[in-house]
Order: structure tokens, then sequence, then C-alpha cells
């Protein structure tokens, strides 16, 4: 990962979001606690995240292609969030010291998802790896394949990226790069923009 090409952004990564007043961050600190505990913690941050931006969205009907009720907010809110912070938590370097971060933005036609964690140098090139893969290959019979796959197997699924592109119609953008931090580490930010 020394080519500088590598640190470019993959996908549908915005370097700098437009402004908003709308937008909220949880930073989760490492070995803080017991990471059974922590896990229930961010399914119950997830929610939070779904419940809170719901409000935003008082319940007018929109167009079938268009995500409108408070509660298909709420529920797509809290089910992507969940999937980008377990990602997050289960490719973090167990040694580093730095937050992971979620932050949600909204704008008028999208709400932005932006998570960041530190790994080592051969898993952020394996997960942008996976991600040129989501982002290059037909996503319905990759969808089919991984579906079959975590129904004969007890492996990896990696049903979720997947899912948030195939049933949410959400675009992914990712950006591993040199933790200015720590030099044996490396950032991830990964972005998912779902239209609302």
């Amino acid at each position: 990962m020394t080519d500088s090409s590598n640190f470019e952004p993959i996908g549908a990564f915005l370097e700098i979001l437009p402004s908003t007043d709308e937008h909220l961050t949880i930073n989760f600190s490492p070995g803080f606690a017991p990471r059974k505990q922590r896990w229930r913690n961010y399914g119950l941050s997830a929610d939070f995240l779904g419940d809170y931006f719901a409000t935003f969205f008082p319940g007018d009907e929109l167009p079938e292609d268009k995500i409108g009720k408070p509660e298909t907010i709420k529920g797509s809110v809290s089910y992507i969030a969940n999937e980008l912070l377990e990602n997050a938590m289960k490719y973090n370097e167990e040694s580093a010291k730095f937050p992971v971060s979620i932050s949600l933005y909204l704008y008028d036609e999208k709400l932005v998802f932006l998570v960041s964690n530190y790994t080592d140098q051969a898993s952020g090139q394996a997960y942008g790896d996976y991600v040129k893969k989501l982002l290059t290959s037909d996503i319905d019979e990759l969808y089919g394949q991984h579906l079959e796959r975590a129904a004969t197997s007890n492996g990896v699924s990696q049903m979720g990226l997947l899912t948030i592109l195939n049933d949410y119609g959400a675009n992914l953008g990712l950006k591993v790069e040199p933790a200015s931090e720590s030099p044996d580490l490396y950032r991830v930010t990964t972005m998912v923009l779902l239209p609302v």
C-alpha cells in the first residue's frame, strides 16, 4: 500500500461535505468496556440515530422509490448505522488508542453516514479490495451468491454492505489512508449516501 494511488477515494466518497446544521457524531473509545457489552452499545447507538433522524421526516407520503415515512427512515438509519459500526469495530486494530466514530449528516435529498476506524495495512488493503469488488460487480448476482454462501456455511457472510447497496439503493465510498496519529496504522473511512 505504498503507491499513493492506493490512498485515492473509492466510489462515491465526498472529500468535502457540504455544510449542514443537522449532523450528529458519536465516538467509541476502544477498550473502555468488554467487547460483548460494547456490541450492545453499538446497536443502541444505531437505534438512537434512527430515532433521532426520523423526527426530521414528519410522515409526508413520497413516491414509491423514495424513503419518506419516519418508520422507514428509522429502520434504514438503524440498519445502516449498525452494519457500518459492526464492520468498523470488527476490523479495528485492537492496539489503536483512537476512537471509532460514526457521523450522520442530513441534507435535503440525502443522509450521509461517515464511519472511521483504524487498522493495519493488510486489513485496510483487503477492505479496499472488497469495496472495489462491490462497486464493479453486478450487485444482484453478487447478492444471490452471498445469500447462498451464508445459508450453506458458517463463514463470514459479508452481507452488510451488499444489503445496504441492494436493498436501500445507497451509494458507497471508501478512503484508506495512513493515519496521521500513528505511522503503523491506517485510517479507514467508509461513507454511505442514502437518498431520502
